[in-house]
């Protein structure tokens, strides 16, 4: 009985593994529907493969599985899926007519490739505990999709544009703009610090169920309503890691705590727009002299 255990347990530590394989063979069989001229199935496979890509890491901390060699394999996985993959799928539905496609595509695969690198030194060094809260430069997973909006700008809106010489040159300049972010230091924030009130759990999750039948419904214009509320959200994050960089006693603190802070020390601040708003009067006009 307890070889049968053993061995259960051995087999299911290879789930994590198996995954980031199945999302390698995803993300390879995604550049072949590119070369064969099939954009929707070439973007369909890349979700794919970036979906097995985000599961593979939580299982195996749930398995109990993580590995050297599971980290290693889950890195090159990223290197393929967001960073090769991306960059061939552009240059044959998009830039393999101009001059300077190769080029612009090569940037985006080796600055992902940087960016790895640079996420997983990080990984070693003793950093704050509010760094953890921010990527440095936008995350692979989200460079992926930055890099296929043209495509899926292209799929729902087609016309005669996308082969001319201007429709190649604002490709080339949006995918040189994804590489420069990619290997900024530009802090972004982490997913999981986005704290969920109670009372916002169910129509958080409504919502999600309408994100989802969206996406099958209306897929090219999901991925780009992503790319934009994630540029949009790259300010505050800018303006939130400042100010709690500002802020030593707020390090320890949890995100919804340090939100709580940040509001009470504005009030303290500014006591004076409080009371003015209770008691609905205006401000007074600032006289000039």
């Amino acid at each position: 009985m307890t070889r049968d255990v053993s061995k259960r347990q051995k087999s299911l530590r290879l789930l994590p593994s198996a995954l980031t394989v199945a999302a390698i063979c995803l993300g390879l069989t995604s550049i072949k529907f590119a070369l064969d001229g099939l954009a929707t199935q070439a973007m369909a496979f890349l979700a794919a493969a970036a979906i097995l890509d985000a599961l593979d890491g939580r299982m195996a901390r749930v398995l109990n599985a993580t590995s050297k060699m599971g980290e290693e394999i889950d890195s090159l996985a990223d290197a393929v899926n967001f960073g090769v993959a991306p960059a061939l799928i552009v240059y044959a539905t998009l830039l393999s007519p101009s001059r300077m496609g190769w080029i612009v595509v090569l940037l985006y695969a080796v600055c992902i490739v940087l960016r790895l690198a640079r996420f997983n030194a990080l990984l070693d060094e003793d950093q704050p505990a509010y760094e953890k809260e921010f990527f440095v430069g936008m995350p692979a997973p989200a460079g992926a999709i930055g890099a296929i909006g043209p495509l899926a700008a292209k799929m729902q809106f087609p016309g005669e544009w996308w082969t001319t010489h201007w429709a190649q040159l604002a490709v080339s300049i949006w995918m040189v703009g994804v590489s420069l972010l990619v290997v900024s230091r530009i802090p972004m924030r982490k997913i999981h610090t986005f704290s969920v009130p109670p009372n916002m759990v169910a129509p958080l999750l409504a919502l999600l169920a309408l994100g989802v039948a969206a996406a099958i419904q209306f897929g090219y214009i999901v991925i780009m309503v992503l790319i934009v509320a994630y540029v949009v959200h790259i300010p505050f994050a800018v303006r939130g890691k400042r100010w709690v960089a500002g802020h030593p006693e707020a390090w320890e603190s949890k995100p919804q705590q340090r939100r709580a802070q940040r509001r009470a020390i504005r009030r303290s601040q500014h006591p004076h727009r409080r009371s003015v708003a209770r008691l609905g009067l205006r401000r007074p006009p600032r006289r000039t002299p």
